[in-house]
């Protein structure tokens, strides 16, 4: 592919990315919004969880080395990390599109204080995403510094192991700002918790995926790590049990 054809497919798979990203925090904040009717339930939330199957495979099978290995023989390296975005980006939005509402109501506070409150750490867990992203470099994660190297003719040279910011207290902060997002809202419907579940539980199963690659990669380096930084929750070092 030329490059600069590649790059543009990297640019353009980076807006379609934000355009998804910015969709998906609205849609996560607005989905308590609709009015209590009656849906067919079940229909629903085969439907829904259909959608977040879809987005849970596709993003932990195409982010594992030997699908990677296997994908480079189709795909040119350059660009390799913009298709998987855009295809992360696709399954995102046929949710964002798609999702059925189940508006009977799990939760609802009624106490100004605490709406404020759950609405601050619904920013805050976004805000800590997307710092998270520019710490261990936002532009080679989502594909574009690939694609800018590849058209300056370069060679990338794979990202080293540090731990920067956030990092140093938690080792998956990007994960921890999805789960305060998704579960900080004054008004939890059925919908919005089954999203929250299933979400969490499919973090929970990446985090563990994602260790393995990393550890197959910095092996001893990245071990010590995980051994001294707790996994999404802030925690003491003399307060850790692993």
């Amino acid at each position: 592919m030329g490059r600069i054809l590649a790059l543009g497919y990297g640019a353009l798979c980076y807006v379609f990315f934000l355009y998804v990203f910015l969709s998906a925090i609205w849609f996560v904040w607005t989905m308590d919004d609709t009015q209590a009717t009656m849906v067919p339930w079940l229909r629903h939330m085969l439907i829904d969880a259909g959608l977040l199957s879809l987005f849970a495979i596709q993003h932990s099978v195409m982010a594992r080395h030997g699908f990677k290995r296997m994908w480079l023989k189709l795909i040119p390296r350059p660009i390799e990390r913009s298709t998987y975005v855009l295809a992360a980006s696709i399954c995102l939005w046929l949710i964002v599109r798609f999702w059925k509402p189940l508006p009977e109501t799990v939760w609802e506070i009624e106490s100004p204080f605490w709406i404020t409150a759950l609405h601050v750490v619904f920013w805050m867990g976004w805000a800590i995403l997307l710092i998270a992203t520019f710490l261990i470099d936002h532009f080679e994660l989502f594909g574009l510094k690939q694609v800018w190297i590849h058209f300056k003719g370069h060679e990338f040279q794979p990202p080293v192991f540090a731990t920067p910011g956030f990092y140093k207290f938690v080792r998956h902060p990007i994960y921890m700002g999805f789960l305060l997002g998704f579960w900080a809202t004054p008004h939890m419907t059925m919908g919005h918790l089954l999203f929250s579940i299933m979400t969490t539980g499919y973090i929970l199963v990446a985090i563990q995926l994602e260790e393995r690659d990393l550890i197959s990669v910095f092996g001893e380096q990245y071990r010590v790590y995980r051994s001294g930084v707790s996994m999404l929750v802030p925690v003491p070092k003399g307060r850790r049990s692993s």
